[in-house]
């Protein structure tokens, strides 16, 4: 099987189904699969690191502080995704609402922090930063009340591949903000796409297991699997995405992700990472 024939082969026989895909070496360069790097799909929740990254950016600027309390209010509680909606605090410091989004991709803290960040302003700042074909499109609602966005994020591949590598080596923060972004995204509970074929401990996998480390970012609806990140060995790190978007009532999912866990051990077998 070529590079682009795993994701390809799936495209052709699933009707309706695509994958943007693009890994790199973020230090060489080196393109490791490419495959519709270009094509614009819903990604569910990854753009909620757009979010985050806004907020990073406002305290290296001095406007705000991640010690700053923000309280919950009753319109922006959802459940599903999340912990905090299981939790009696209705006030919550901007760190931890952050870090309850980078962990488990928390819905009822992604609403007040957008609130608070404001949602124009993170679009902004996203197009501002060279992301034109990816952002965040709204706060988290359930139902889809007429006139909302149909998404909450949407994004292509090599975009998302870029943001990683720019967080990677911490071009847009200082050194503490980029490392804070990393360190949220680094204890993301969701290993089931691309991330799977590593092997990690889902809730301990920061700094090296096996010696892989790894941070990530997914998204994950009826009709959506997306999975973003870098993974490193001691001596490399890949930048990763790989995105796919399928019509609902096509049960599509257990090919998804096994082909998700294919090009998770593509990028295993460049790190040169043997299993334990």
């Amino acid at each position: 099987m070529t590079r682009s024939s795993m994701f390809s082969g799936l495209e052709d026989r699933v009707d309706g189904l695509v994958v943007s895909a693009f890994a790199v070496d973020v230090d060489s360069n080196a393109v490791l699969f490419e495959h519709g790097a270009d094509v614009v799909l819903n990604t569910a929740s990854v753009g909620k690191v757009f979010l985050l990254h806004r907020l990073l950016t406002e305290v290296d600027a001095g406007v705000r502080s991640l010690e700053d309390r923000v309280a919950r209010r009753p319109v922006e509680w959802m459940d599903n995704s999340g912990l905090w909606y299981l939790l009696q605090a209705d006030e919550l410091s901007l760190y931890d609402v952050a870090a309850l989004i980078g962990a488990v991709s928390d819905n009822a803290a992604t609403n007040t922090l957008t609130r608070v960040i404001g949602l124009p302003v993170v679009q902004e700042h996203t197009r501002a930063s060279g992301y034109l074909a990816s952002g965040l499109d709204d706060i988290v609602r359930w139902p889809l009340p007429p006139g909302a966005p149909r998404t909450l994020s949407h994004a292509t591949a090599r975009e998302l591949v870029r943001f990683v590598g720019r967080a990677a080596r911490g071009d847009d923060l200082t050194a503490a903000s980029a490392d804070t972004l990393q360190r949220w995204l680094g204890a993301g509970m969701d290993l089931s796409m691309v991330a799977s074929a590593f092997g990690l401990d889902p809730l301990a996998h920061y700094y090296f297991d096996r010696d892989i480390w790894l941070w990530n970012k997914t998204g994950t609806i009826s009709t959506v699997r997306a999975d973003m990140g870098l993974v490193m060995s001691p001596t490399r790190r890949i930048a990763y995405a790989v995105l796919v978007n399928w019509p609902a009532g096509i049960p599509a999912r257990d090919e998804v992700l096994a082909m998700m866990r294919t090009a998770g051990d593509l990028l295993r077998s460049e790190l040169a990472v043997p299993p334990r």
